[in-house]
C-alpha cells in the first residue's frame, strides 16, 4: 500500500462565519506518477466507494450539472448513484428544498457554504463578452418587463415562468438558442444578477421567487478571490491536475491507496471524465458524448457511459431504460483493447433496481 501523501504546509482557504471565506493552513502540491495520480483522482472523486450520503458527497465534488437529457436517469442523479449506489433521489430534493443545505444556480448544484462564491461573482463587472453586452441590452430595452417581472415574484411568487406575461419589447438576440422564450430568458438574466432564484421544481420545471426571499444574507469576498477559492475547490474535488512536464500535481488535501476493484457506471457529465482530454491523459480512454452526433457516423451510441473499475476505464455501456415498460436495456458493450470482460451483473441490477425497472435485457 502507497501511504498517504503529506507535503509540507502552505496556505489555503475555508469559508468562515457569515459567508466570509478565510485562509487555512494545508500541506504544498507536489507531483506524482501516472499511476498514484489514477488512484488519487478516483479517491477524490469519491468513486471508490467511500461515499456515504448526498449531501456530504456533493460537498466534496463540489458541484453536481444539471442536464434533462435521460436515456437512464438525469445526471445530477446518475452521478450521485455511481458513487453511493442505489439513493432515495428524494433526499437530494429535501436538501435543496426544504433544508436549503444546497441551492441551484444556472445548470449546477452546489453546496450552500459556496453562495458568498457565486454572489461575488454575480456581482461582477459586465461587457467583456458578447453574451453579456446582449443581455445588458435586453434588459435595458425591456426595462418595464423586468418590472413587471419583479413585482409579479414580489406579489405571488412563487412563479413558474409559464404563470408570467410576455411583456416584452425586443427578443433575446441569441442566434436562434432561446427563439421567443422571452419570460425564460428575462428570468435566467435577473438570476445571473442576483434578484431572482430557483426556489423549487414542480413537475421538473423551475420555479422562481425574489433571490431576497431565498438566499441567507451573506458579505462576497472580492471577485478575484472568490475566483481563487471556486478553482481551489475544483483543484480538490479532481484530486489532480496536469503539469506542463505531463506529470500530474497533486492537491494538499488529497491521499493515495488502493480503490479495489469496485464497478460503476459513469455519467457523460462526470467530473472524473468530464474533461475528455484529461480523461484520455489519466485513462488512455478516448471517449465523447455522440448524441448530437448523426446516427449513422457514431462509433458507439447516443448515450454511452464509461465503465470505471478500480481506477481504470475498461469500457463503454449503453443502457436505456424504458420506463413504459419498466425494462433497463443495454443497447451495446464495448470493452477497451486489451481489457479482459468482466461481469458487469451487479452494477445492472443496482442501477435495474434503482429505476425501478422490472427486468434487465441485454
Amino acid at each position: 500500500m502507497i501511504p498517504p501523501l503529506r507535503p509540507q504546509p502552505t496556505s489555503s482557504t475555508r469559508t468562515g462565519a457569515g459567508g466570509r471565506c478565510e485562509s487555512a493552513n494545508v500541506a504544498k502540491s507536489t507531483d506524482v506518477s501516472l499511476a498514484q495520480a489514477r488512484r488519487i483522482a478516483v479517491r477524490a472523486q469519491l468513486l471508490d466507494g467511500s461515499a456515504t450520503d448526498v449531501l456530504s458527497t456533493v460537498r466534496r465534488l463540489g458541484f453536481l450539472q444539471i442536464d434533462t437529457v435521460a436515456p437512464v436517469a438525469v445526471p445530477q442523479h446518475l452521478v450521485l448513484w455511481s458513487r453511493l449506489g442505489p439513493f432515495d433521489t428524494s433526499e437530494l430534493d429535501r436538501i435543496l428544498w426544504k433544508a436549503r443545505k444546497l441551492f441551484e444556480f444556472g445548470a449546477f448544484i452546489r453546496p450552500i457554504e459556496d453562495y458568498p462564491l457565486i454572489l461575488a461573482l454575480v456581482r461582477r463587472e459586465r461587457g467583456k463578452y458578447a453574451h453579456e453586452r446582449r443581455g445588458t441590452e435586453f434588459l435595458q430595452k425591456n426595462a418595464a418587463f423586468r418590472t413587471y417581472v419583479l413585482n409579479e415574484l414580489e406579489r405571488r411568487g412563487p412563479l413558474l415562468s409559464r404563470e408570467l406575461v410576455d411583456t416584452s419589447t425586443r427578443t433575446f438576440e441569441s442566434g436562434g438558442w432561446y427563439g421567443n422564450r422571452n419570460v425564460t430568458v428575462m428570468l435566467e438574466l435577473l438570476e445571473g444578477r442576483g434578484q431572482v432564484a430557483i426556489v423549487g421544481r414542480r413537475a421538473g420545471h423551475r420555479l422562481w421567487d425574489l433571490a431576497e426571499r431565498w438566499f441567507p444574507q451573506v458579505d462576497p469576498p472580492p471577485l478575484g478571490e472568490a475566483q481563487q477559492l471556486l478553482e481551489e475547490k475544483r483543484f480538490r474535488a479532481l484530486g489532480v491536475r496536469p503539469t506542463r512536464s505531463d506529470a500530474w500535481e497533486v492537491h494538499p488535501e488529497a491521499t493515495d491507496g488502493p480503490v479495489g476493484r469496485r464497478v460503476t457506471f459513469l455519467s457523460p457529465f462526470d467530473r472524473l471524465i468530464y474533461n475528455r482530454a484529461r480523461a484520455e491523459a489519466l485513462f488512455g480512454f478516448h471517449y465523447r458524448l455522440e448524441m448530437f452526433v448523426p446516427k449513422a457516423k457514431r462509433q458507439y451510441g447516443y448515450y454511452v457511459l464509461p465503465v470505471l473499475r478500480g481506477d481504470r476505464v475498461i469500457g463503454r455501456i449503453e443502457p436505456v431504460f424504458d420506463r413504459k415498460a419498466k425494462v433497463l436495456r443495454v443497447n451495446g458493450l464495448w470493452w477497451e483493447s486489451g481489457v479482459k470482460p468482466v461481469s458487469l451483473q451487479r452494477p445492472l441490477r443496482d442501477l435495474a433496481r434503482w429505476l425501478g425497472a422490472a427486468s434487465i435485457e441485454q
